[in-house]
């Protein structure tokens, strides 16, 4: 089989400040230099894949021209095809992403049945916060393989795929991961000459442009650059508009050579209005029933309110390949982000403001400022013992991480109320100021050695296993924000290991049984002081406790059918025992907590014409054992044993799917349905269920040109997507269309 790729062409995209206008400016003068070039080869191929031969036609799909096999994971740690790893692993492709619109990392998620969004305060304001099989990931998000723990709202222009790995994969990521963890890969450079991009128009005064742009430097280097400039307003919410900014510019050397040399770039900036939703009823301080207020309100201060995020994360990978069977690997990166906000948190908490429909306006502010540098080196064999193949990866992983956290002061109102049905975001206030000094300052350093082997050990059945050891040390450093002084100091050490071991029955080449079992160990102060609930925050009370433990059996079944269709389900036991409980003297991990449940999944072509996304996930997720004090709003307190635990929705669907009606005609369309979440652990306060409808349709114009359609939301379901504890909860968008020019070249 033989694929042609050929060159593509974009123009520049819409800043939002002046350097992002001159930014895309200069690479615009770039595009059309190289445009007359481009086209005097558009119909010549630039790569060509060798021939391939399989004995199943299901399995003879060969890898997209840009490399991507969408059958095997692009992270080395997964050694063999994903259809032989014994564990779920839900592909978000990059097909998915644009076809559904996604605009973010958290609206691509949403297509994957089985994760539900938190919202929250403190360090994270704004940034994702997902919850994967009942336990929150976001201290488990990866880009390109190494850990991303800086707060940060994720965009998807720099997104080639995102991988959601299923259930506790310590032994991948290490720390943390009690539920799985996702694994973002970006776009680099690579082989070919292209540049497309897109401009889109639409409903709320949408904006958005992106570029993409790669050049050949000579036969063995490429160049390549990715930008993207949104500016919107949120359907449905009064005041609330997002506005971004991003590029990502990477090289990479030696792209034909045994040695291959990657270095890149992303940045990314946010001006966000702050949107925390609407609040509970909360009598006695205990939220009761959904949050009250109209889901178009929102109770913030205008001129106050701000979020203001920043991401600069840099990337250098180096790896040689001594021969086809050995290759090694070494990747470095510094990262820096900021997330700067003053926000207001709605609060009713007694019957007199109830009956007089007002809200408190709580005010919120942080500068959470986070510095990292990894570095990981790994080596990929293949080799054979005797009858016995075996597919091996092996690495060694350093991490630093530091967090400086500044807090606000001022942003007194003359009054802490307002409506409850017709807020005032034109109240006045006195300026905020950032005090002068951290409030504290948060130190992890990870050390971790770790191995994988996938050992093929007859036609029919493969042994996969994997170990990995983690040496731990976070500390907080509690300050006066005045004077600089040090107030408290607080250290958790700790060395753990964590293991998978699962088995591979091959009924046929396209189908499979499979059996595993995995752990995972999270840590005191595992997100560096940023929302640790729950015994997690690192204080007096909680420095000398042990890593909570999770472990996973489950049962699962993959094949590959019709037209290249991947069917997956499994059923699966989590238990996390030495849970992290408050008693008489604070905590201890006298708790437990277990997940029972099963998933069904679909992807990929039922016909050449007809292509589906999507599944089933139900979740029996329990406090199993409590601690022995707290009041209704605690964590792992006595009134949430043998309840749901909240942020989790038990039952959650989602199907979408294209049909290509025509060569140039192509429609679409999806559901997506999310049960009851509870927001608090004795269950009292909740965010209903929901279905939520979206569309797509796309025109191919010529070779050059397409117009793409979408309507999300369509319905205009006014319905909440997160919920932060018994607090408040965001309403999402209500209906958005727009209307992409998609530009090729």
């Amino acid at each position: 089989m033989k694929k042609t790729l050929t060159p593509s062409h974009a123009r520049d995209a819409l800043g939002l400040k002046p350097i992002s206008q001159a930014v895309f400016q200069a690479f615009g003068v770039l595009v059309s230099a190289q445009m007359l070039s481009f086209n005097a080869y558009a119909a010549e191929p630039i790569s060509q894949l060798p021939d391939v031969e399989v004995t199943d036609k299901a399995l003879a799909k060969e890898p997209a021209a840009t490399g991507y096999n969408p059958k095997k994971s692009a992270s080395q740690k997964f050694v063999a095809p994903l259809i032989d790893t014994p564990k779920s692993v839900t592909v978000i492709t990059k097909d998915v992403i644009e076809d559904t619109g996604s605009l973010s990392m958290q609206d691509a998620l949403r297509t994957a049945p089985g994760i539900t969004f938190g919202a929250g305060e403190g360090g994270i304001a704004v940034g994702d916060r997902p919850y994967i099989r009942g336990f929150e990931a976001m201290g488990s998000i990866y880009v390109d393989g190494l850990r991303d723990i800086g707060p940060q709202v994720r965009e998807v222009f720099a997104i080639e795929q995102m991988e959601v790995i299923k259930g506790p994969s310590g032994a991948y990521d290490g720390r943390g991961s009690a539920g799985g963890s996702i694994n973002i890969t970006t776009k680099q450079a690579r082989k070919g000459d292209f540049v497309k991009g897109s401009i889109g128009w639409g409903t709320d005064s949408f904006k958005r442009a992106t570029v993409d742009g790669n050049f050949m430097l000579g036969d063995n280097s490429a160049l390549r650059l990715v930008a993207m400039g949104h500016d919107a307003d949120v359907p449905g919410r009064d005041h609330v508009e997002n506005k971004r900014f991003g590029f990502m510019p990477s090289i990479t050397l030696g792209l034909d050579g045994p040695t291959q040399l990657n270095a890149s770039w992303y940045h990314m900036e946010t001006d966000d209005t702050p949107d925390w939703g609407n609040p509970y009823y909360q009598p006695g301080g205990f939220p009761i029933g959904k949050p009250v207020g109209d889901k178009d309100n929102w109770y913030g201060v205008k001129g106050r309110d701000f979020a203001e995020s920043t991401a600069d994360i840099g990337t250098l990978k180096i790896q040689h390949a001594f021969n086809e069977n050995v290759t090694l690997r070494n990747t470095t990166r510094l990262a820096k982000t900021r997330n700067d906000y003053v926000a207001t948190r709605p609060t009713i908490s007694t019957a007199l403001l109830m009956q007089n429909r007002q809200v408190t306006r709580d005010l919120r502010g942080r500068d959470a400022r986070v510095d990292t540098i990894a570095n990981l080196t790994d080596v990929t064999v293949n080799f054979d013992t005797g009858s016995l193949k075996h597919h091996l990866n092996a690495g060694i992983e350093f991490s630093r991480e530091k967090l400086d956290n500044y807090t606000y002061a001022g942003g007194v109102l003359p009054a802490t109320t307002t409506s409850l049905d017709n807020p005032d975001a034109n109240t006045a206030s006195t300026p905020t100021s950032r005090n002068n000094h951290p409030s504290f300052e948060g130190r992890t350093i990870n050390r971790s050695a770790y191995a994988f082997d996938s050992i093929d050990l007859s036609e029919n059945w493969i042994l996969n296993a994997g170990l990995r050891i983690d040496s731990y040390r976070t500390e907080i450093e509690n300050n006066n924000v005045v004077t600089g002084a040090q107030t408290s100091q607080f250290k958790n050490d700790n060395t753990f290991k964590n293991y998978q071991l699962g088995a591979v029955y091959k009924l046929q080449a396209n189908a499979n049984i499979y059996a595993t079992y995995a752990t995972s160990s999270s840590p005191v102060g595992l997100n560096l002081g940023m929302f640790d609930y729950a015994g997690g925050q690192l204080v007096a009370g909680t420095q000398s406790l042990s890593p909570e433990r999770s472990k996973t059996v489950e049962l699962g079944t993959k094949w590959i059918v019709l037209d290249d269709l991947s069917v997956n389900a499994a059923i699966f036991k989590t238990v996390k025992d030495n849970a992290r409980v408050p008693v008489s003297t604070g905590f201890d991990n006298s708790g437990e907590v277990e997940v029972k449940g099963f998933e069904f999944s679909v992807a990929g072509n039922i016909t050449e014409q007809w292509k589906v996304f999507g599944g089933y996930t139900y979740l029996d997720a329990e406090q199993t054992k409590a601690g022995t004090v707290g009041d209704a709003n605690a964590a792992g307190g006595p009134a949430s044993a043998g309840k749901q635990m909240y942020g989790i929705a038990k039952n959650s669907a989602s199907l979408w799917t294209t049909y290509q009606l025509h060569p140039d005609v192509t429609i679409g369309g999806g559901a997506f349905y999310v049960d009851k979440i509870y927001a608090d652990p004795a269950n009292a306060g909740y965010i209903p269920s929901y279905v939520r409808w979206d569309a797509m349709a796309k025109y191919k114009i010529n070779k050059h040109f397409d117009l793409q359609l979408n309507l999300q939301n369509l319905t205009d379901e006014r319905y909440y997507s997160a919920t932060y504890f018994r607090h408040n909860a965001i309403p999402a968008p209500g209906r958005l269309s727009f209307l992409t020019l998609n530009i090729k070249y």
